[in-house]
């Protein structure tokens, strides 16, 4: 049996350049395209001008390059239905799609279908209540009597732009008011009123084939733009991993109660999934809850996580293909990987493209994975908010930090920001 690979990588983030990194680098990669890509994925594979949503022209693609495996990186095209797409085209079902069907990739798709299913499986996670144009009085009602902060939650795919948590009940009442109509377009036509969990936050990630699961590394990312997490939320400036506070006793309960009722609970409900499940957790008094799900791998985590994954990612992912993932044991690197984001100036407001990048060639010791960068005739070029990940290695925190941060002073572009506290909070 052939075990070459040749794969299509969707995707133009940071996340699509690492798992283009790792894919590249397995000896079951025959050839890699990535559609779009960015500047840095072109150097890992071939860049393909498709467009990910566009699933008749990724399918048509793919029988005309005898594509054999689908990755998806992003959310939208499996919360549209690529896996279904792909299993409903007699030509195309015999090519495994990594990543869920349309059915389980509602866990990221819906934050009221995902309470739902926490409360089917009793999943701990925060009390809360959801409302829709239909009974915004209720709703008014229920925000003045709610203890403050209160966090509200457009429920469907808002960019991870979709949640605020509200200091004031006139504030809540205004973005209430503002999501119901149309602030986040179609994703705030229901509304979910979450309770206010206070503690600290941090990212685990499984690989599942519907029957079992492999835990990767965990990692803990920080969403907002300024410095002591200040400011709006952002998609994400940093990231560390292993994380010092998740213990074995840590890791004991969000297994028993987080991860193996939710792969359970998918396939007690027979929904097919064969894929990543983020699960995006709090820590509150020493015990985990769930603040979200996600249906694919997170960004910047996946810019520390494959780094110190050992694994060869074509064989996962066969392994997840074939539902044997069972007889695969998991391998990390045991030192800390830690990434710094440069952002564009202005972000996550309006920002300026097309600004020229240099000294990406003088970075040494440290991972350089493009987000939002394109190449013109003039050279990389900034292409979006966040621009370039850098990822390093060291025997802790602090160590791995001031390796990126001497990267970060190496690449160069009108109004690069980056924020110099990552992972300060969890040192010592």
């Amino acid at each position: 049996m052939n075990n070459q690979r040749r794969i299509l990588l969707l995707g133009s983030g940071g996340r699509e350049h690492a798992f283009a990194w790792k894919l590249a680098r397995s000896p079951r990669c025959s050839q890699l395209f990535v559609a779009p890509g960015n500047a840095g994925t072109s150097a890992c594979g071939q860049n393909v001008a498709l467009n990910p949503l566009d699933f008749e022209a990724v399918g048509r693609f793919c029988l005309e390059h005898e594509v054999d495996m689908l990755v998806v990186g992003p959310e939208e095209p499996l919360v549209r239905g690529i896996w279904d797409y792909f299993q409903e085209n007699e030509k195309l079902r015999h090519i495994p799609v990594i990543g869920p069907s349309k059915a389980g990739a509602v866990l990221e798709g819906s934050k009221a279908w995902s309470k739902k299913f926490m409360q089917r499986h009793h999943i701990p996670t925060a009390a809360y209540r959801e409302f829709t144009g239909e009974n915004v009085e209720d709703g008014l009602r229920y925000l003045a009597g709610h203890p403050l902060p209160i966090v509200l939650k457009a429920d469907g795919l808002a960019a991870g732009k979709g949640v605020v948590i509200c200091q004031s009940h006139a504030e809540a009442e205004r973005e209430f008011r503002e999501m119901l109509g149309g602030k986040f377009g179609t994703a705030g036509h229901r509304v979910v009123v979450e309770e206010f969990l206070s503690g600290i936050e941090f990212s685990v990630f499984v690989l599942t084939d519907g029957k079992t699961y492999k835990i990767l590394p965990e990692a803990k990312d920080y969403k907002r733009v300024g410095e002591g997490d200040t400011g709006p939320n952002t998609g994400g400036m940093g990231a560390v991993s292993p994380v010092p506070f998740v213990d074995e006793a840590m890791w004991q309960k969000v297994e028993e109660r987080i991860i193996r009722p939710t792969v359970k609970g998918l396939k007690k409900e027979k929904i097919p999934y064969k894929g990543f499940i983020f699960f995006g957790l709090i820590k509150v008094n020493g015990e985990p809850y769930v603040i979200e799900y996600n249906c694919r791998m997170g960004d910047p985590e996946t810019e520390v996580v494959l780094p110190r994954l050992k694994n060869d990612l074509v064989v996962l992912f066969d392994n997840c293909a074939k539902g044997s993932l069972g007889r695969v044991k998991i391998r990390a690197d045991k030192r800390t990987a830690a990434t710094i984001f440069l952002v564009s100036g202005g972000y996550p407001g309006d920002y300026q493209k097309g600004k020229a990048i240099t000294g990406l060639e003088q970075v040494k010791g440290s991972m350089t994975f493009h987000a939002g960068t394109a190449v013109t005739e003039a050279g990389c070029v900034t292409a979006g908010g966040r621009v370039v990940a850098l990822t390093s290695f060291g025997k802790d925190i602090a160590a791995a930090i001031r390796k990126s941060k001497r990267s970060a002073k190496v690449v160069q572009f009108e109004g690069k920001y980056f924020r110099r506290d990552i992972g300060r909070d969890l040192e010592g």
